[in-house]
């Protein structure tokens, strides 16, 4: 008898489904900051047992895009200058560490065909396959490290820099989009570490200042 007889494998649980659909949402501007996500009316609605929603509410606290607050109970991230400075800090510090690494032949094609995906989804104007796209470019860069816990790490940050991706890019144009990242892509094929550490430095200060503005003018 193995010692793994009777172990069923699934794909995706109820609640990892219910989080992704969740997930999606929230990013479509379907909850707002600070919404609450009642359990039980959403367990009511989508005639899911609650137990089964409060999971998918947890899967969603660890992806950094709801927390738990007293006497309101899970309630949609609402962004604060420090929480912004804190993530984009650590995505520059992970990327431009792997800027000043110069990419294998294997790496550097990653990179770049995750650059001309980019630029697919921009030419079709759908702001989801623009954000998937623009994160899987960043994480091929992140991979020049050759660290699969690293990877791991800005893997974890991803749905969190999805929120923020998702709510910048609805203010630039596909090309905006496009631009930005071209002279990224174009210093990383050129072996210009320095520049490419730089392009990358200034990108992400850009987004962080623009994130910034937005919060004030919520005030």
């Amino acid at each position: 008898m193995s010692a793994l007889d009777g172990l069923e494998v699934r794909r995706t649980t109820t609640a990892q489904q219910l989080a992704d659909g969740l997930s999606e949402r929230i990013m479509a501007g379907a909850f707002g900051p600070g919404d609450r996500l009642r359990e039980s009316a959403i367990a009511a609605e989508l005639g899911v047992a609650r137990n089964t929603i409060r999971e998918a509410v947890r899967i969603l606290e660890l992806t950094g895009l709801v927390r738990y607050e007293v006497n309101r109970g899970a309630v949609v991230i609402a962004p604060t200058p420090e929480n912004v400075e804190a993530l984009y800090t650590a995505r520059e510090r992970l990327e431009t560490a792997a800027a000043a690494r110069l990419p294998r032949p294997e790496q550097l094609k990653a990179i770049t065909d995750a650059f001309d995906d980019l630029v697919e989804a921009a030419q079709t104007g759908e702001l989801n396959k623009i954000v998937d796209r623009d994160l899987a470019f960043h994480q091929a860069i992140v991979a020049v490290l050759d660290s699969s816990r690293l990877d791991e790490f800005y893997a974890s940050m991803t749905q969190e820099l999805r929120f923020y991706l998702t709510v910048l890019s609805k203010e630039e144009t596909p090309d905006e989009v496009v631009a930005e990242h071209q002279v990224i892509v174009d210093a990383i094929r050129a072996g210009d570490r320095d520049r490419a550490a730089a392009e990358i430095s200034a990108h992400i200060d850009t987004s962080v200042q623009r994130l910034k503005q937005m919060l004030a003018e919520r005030r």
